[in-house]
């Protein structure tokens, strides 16, 4: 009975997987900087894998989390946090805020955080920046209590922050980073859509010489 389920469920995971393969964000790295509730974790991965972003990275000075991903993708209260999203999600845990920076700036991605105006920096409203600028681009978000570290702020291309209108002018990790990756990873969708529609018309317009062989 056991072997018969998994045998039904693994097909649809395969189905499901290779139909949202287009609509994933390449390029898009998802950075948490030093989270102090593991529950918060847990939502931002959840968040990273419903809205089509490629990778998460957590600072992690306290070594709450494992360096093996596998091991990640298996731990019960995360895959609980993340309603299992762990599990088809990439996570990579460091040490500190310098070695992820080094790791991202060695891979060619630009950084942009996420913290209200900051004096001397590229200061942008979500709704008004363009996030397809750069083809690699990496998003920061910063502890619950203590925000994004200046370190972090100054390596960074621009800050971005999220247009409030009440009393109340702050929102929780877990809701900031679905509002700031849906605007994100909408636009970046649509310019990797046009791009492929683009390349397929130019293939059309000019498709690939026959190969040629020629008798001996």
């Amino acid at each position: 009975m056991t072997i018969e389920r998994k045998q039904t469920n693994k097909p649809t995971a395969r189905k499901r997987a290779d139909a949202i393969r287009d609509f994933r964000c390449k390029n898009l790295i998802v950075v948490i900087e030093d989270p102090e509730n593991p529950r918060n974790i847990g939502t931002v991965i959840r968040n990273v894998n419903a809205f089509g972003a490629e990778k998460v990275y957590v600072i992690d000075p306290r070594g709450v989390l494992s360096d093996d991903w596998n091991e990640l993708r298996t731990e019960p209260k995360l895959s609980k946090l993340s309603v299992s999203a762990v599990k088809w999600t990439f996570v990579k845990r460091f040490d500190s805020t310098e070695e992820c920076l080094a790791h991202l700036e060695k891979n060619h991605f630009v950084s942009i955080v996420t913290s209200p105006h900051r004096k001397g920096m590229s200061n942008v409203l979500l709704d008004e920046g363009d996030f397809t600028e750069h083809a690699k681009l990496a998003v920061w978000f910063g502890s619950e209590t203590k925000g994004i570290s200046d370190i972090a702020a100054q390596r960074s291309r621009q800050c971005v922050s999220i247009p409030m209108f009440g009393m109340i002018e702050s929102l929780n990790l877990g809701t900031s980073s679905g509002i700031v990756l849906y605007e994100i990873t909408k636009q970046r969708r649509q310019y990797q859509s046009h791009n492929r529609l683009r390349a397929s018309r130019e293939n059309l317009k000019n498709p690939t010489p026959a190969l040629i062989v020629e008798e001996s």
